[in-house]
């Protein structure tokens, strides 16, 4: 990417800039997996739920000539919804600018992309963080869709009483009663992702198929859910102590992708976004430090639509 000059830093929003904020994406991060970014054109609006009335059956659906005809509503507009916005600034201090720019090196680093990135990865982890926190909140599910596992019921304990393929099946009868669909993903922390690979019964299922090591394309297999994702994104508290945001817990969802247009899927959750973000802004040169700013905002909330296609496993290691 090619240096902006004064006058295209003053420009405003960054078309440039904003290509690379909105292409940028850790690997790290797997919310969008349980929570699909949905682009709406304003910051408040109503939260799509769905009801049960596809499982209905309506005693007055046969009719005679001129006779009223049953109406039925697949999805509705329930509770509100409210973007944030959020804003940090990646910097690039003249210095280093410059000893990027240097010819002896033979190459040039694009400082702008690097500034852009790390600033997006921050807000990248913060939305990461709110969608862990939203999807293993055990008070954000009905009775049914979670359970608690503790002391030999943790997939940790290989004592012979932990069951994870029981686990699962009930996650996704569970899922399936309530909705009409089989779960399409679940979502799980490194920890519990390590006790599943290591645990007996795995072993055991999977010895025959020449691996000795379960991936989590073997474990969506042996678990019949179509895709299995470990979050790996590691957080910081304030006193630099590190922890995984994904806990020791597992997410077991009917995620469609995308289908905010077809109000009749019982989908597990949103991220609701605004167009157009997230959004870089010109860089602008702040003379008192001598250092390029680069601005970059994000505008977004992730909401469970339905709570009854997903399914909690809490605490599922030790």
């Amino acid at each position: 990417m090619a240096q902006q000059t004064l006058s295209q830093a003053r420009a405003g929003i960054s078309p440039v800039n904003t290509g690379i904020a909105q292409g940028y994406q850790n690997a790290e991060f797997v919310g969008m997996n349980l929570f699909p970014r949905v682009g709406v054109g304003m910051r408040a609006g109503k939260i799509i739920t769905f009801p049960r009335e596809a499982f209905k059956q309506y005693s007055n659906m046969q009719r005679s000539p001129g006779g009223a005809t049953p109406r039925v509503q697949v999805g509705y507009a329930s509770g509100d919804y409210g973007l944030i916005d959020y804003s940090i600034e990646g910097t690039l201090p003249k210095e280093v600018r410059e000893e990027q720019l240097a010819p002896e090196k033979g190459f040039t680093i694009d400082g702008a992309t690097m500034a852009i990135n790390n600033a997006m990865e921050i807000i990248g982890l913060r939305l990461e963080i709110a969608q862990s926190t939203l999807a293993t909140t055990l008070a954000n599910y009905p009775t049914d869709n979670k359970t608690t596992l503790s002391g030999t019921s943790q997939f940790s304990d290989y004592s012979g009483t932990s069951d994870p393929v029981q686990v699962f099946a009930t996650a996704k009868e569970a899922i399936r009663s309530q909705t009409g669909k089989q779960p399409t993903v679940a979502v799980m922390g490194p920890k519990v992702f390590s006790a599943l690979q290591n645990h007996p019964d795995v072993i055991n299922r999977i010895k025959y198929t020449g691996r000795d090591v379960a991936t989590t394309e073997l474990l969506a297999s042996l678990l019949q859910v179509p895709r299995i994702i470990v979050g790996e994104a590691i957080t910081d508290n304030d006193a630099g102590v590190s922890s995984d945001v994904w806990g020791k817990h597992i997410v077991i969802a009917y995620t469609e992708i995308g289908t905010l247009a077809n109000r009749g899927r019982p989908t597990y959750g949103y991220t609701y976004n605004l167009n157009g973000y997230p959004m870089a802004e010109a860089a602008y040169y702040s003379n008192n430090e001598k250092t390029w700013c680069f601005p970059v905002s994000s505008c977004e909330q992730a909401v469970i639509a339905a709570n009854t296609a997903g399914y909690l496993v809490y605490n599922a290691a030790a």
